[in-house]
């Protein structure tokens, strides 16, 4: 009988640290965009995306063929 002395107020410190964490999260904006995250392993994105100069100069260049003679 006498753990549940120690095992209440424990309980009720780790509510309370879940609450606060919860709160916290929803101040910080976590919770805003679920969906990006998700869908960002679908894409394949450079490093470099905004560097449109390196994708054009990509794009422009012959494309090499192993042919022997």
């Amino acid at each position: 009988m006498s753990v549940i002395y120690v095992l209440i107020p424990i309980a009720v410190l780790l509510t309370a640290i879940g609450i606060y964490l919860f709160f916290w999260a929803v101040k910080t904006d976590q919770f805003d965009d679920l969906e990006k995250q998700g869908m960002s392993i679908l894409f394949d994105n450079d490093v470099n995306t905004n560097n449109s100069e390196n994708i054009e100069a990509v794009q422009s260049e012959p494309k090499k063929t192993n042919k022997q003679p």
